[in-house]
């Protein structure tokens, strides 16, 4: 079953390209079904790239959703054209009074401040909360799962001697979740960040569940609330080229700038990157859905505590 989505997004045409199902608003009227209610809050700077790659892997379910694009009214994106966000986006405020039956809540690229410091640190406490009440299953990713474990549960996050760039091999630590269905024993996920959350923290608490991990990358996925949240420090969502993007930006401003790890072919960037991590993320964000979202969700929305 398709995605339902607002009429025009630029995400439908590029991922129609790739032969993959989607369909807007017009068509999804026609179904009589109740569609999973899905709102996505879009830190990212580049808005439009971020959307089509968590679409493409929503895609892969046979249920019908329908994506909502949440903003914050403290902070305006500077990278995004101020006409997609109004067509799209609509503000926290003027969606506290629904409910979802699952939400995203991206990465940032704030990571290296104190959460206090961020500007929008107090809109992102309030949206915290709220999902608490009026959100099935929430996935926090990068800079979100480091905040929404701090928030809810007093995890600091720590600085990086260096960059975390590239693709690390992640160990599940209990393979029968339903979150980890199919999966093999060992699979590849991206990371680029600064800082990162420590696994004895984690462990010492009696409300988190540590759930896959890395000698190399560290932790990678915390559980919480019996699948209410997923932290995930990587990004399991990037595009093939993406961290090809990042590492030419970055060396066209920077001397220093190291070579993204484990993701070119004979780790030459004039090669092209290897994808090793795209069947587990189809995997993860399908299970999360089927599992943790459409099995626990109530059919009466209005329901969700």
């Amino acid at each position: 079953m398709p995605l339902r989505l607002p009429d025009k997004l630029p995400a439908i045409e590029l991922l129609k390209r790739e032969n993959i199902f989607v369909m807007d608003d017009s068509r999804a009227h026609m179904q009589d079904i109740r569609p999973l209610k899905i709102a996505i809050l879009n830190l990212m700077p580049l808005k439009i790239t971020t959307e089509t790659d968590l679409i493409r892997l929503l895609s892969n379910t046979p249920l019908q959703l329908e994506i909502s694009f949440m903003k914050l009214k403290s902070h305006t994106s500077k990278n995004t054209p101020i006409e997609h966000m109004l067509m799209f986006y609509r503000d926290f405020e003027q969606m506290r009074n629904e409910k979802y039956d699952g939400m995203i809540i991206t990465g940032a690229p704030v990571e290296t401040l104190d959460f206090e410091e961020v500007t929008y640190w107090d809109e992102m406490q309030d949206i915290f909360q709220w999902a608490r009440t009026h959100v099935t299953s929430t996935l926090f990713i990068c800079w979100a799962a480091q905040a929404g474990l701090f928030y809810y549960y007093g995890i600091p996050k720590y600085p990086l001697p260096k960059k975390m760039f590239g693709i690390f091999p992640q160990y599940t630590q209990d393979p029968t979740l339903p979150i980890f269905r199919g999966f093999d024993d060992v699979f590849q996920m991206p990371h680029s960040r600064h800082t990162e959350v420590h696994r004895e923290d984690i462990l010492a608490h009696p409300d988190l569940q540590l759930i896959a991990e890395s000698p190399d990358s560290g932790v990678s996925m915390v559980m919480a609330r019996g699948g209410r949240e997923f932290f995930i420090t990587g990004h399991l969502e990037y595009a093939p080229d993406t961290l090809d993007k990042e590492y030419r930006r970055d060396k066209d401003i920077r001397d220093d700038v190291e070579l993204p790890r484990h993701y070119y072919l004979n780790d030459n960037p004039d090669n092209h990157p290897l994808v090793s991590w795209r069947a587990h993320a189809n995997l993860l964000y399908n299970n999360w859905i089927n599992y943790y979202v459409y099995q626990e969700t109530p059919y009466d929305i209005n329901e969700i505590r």
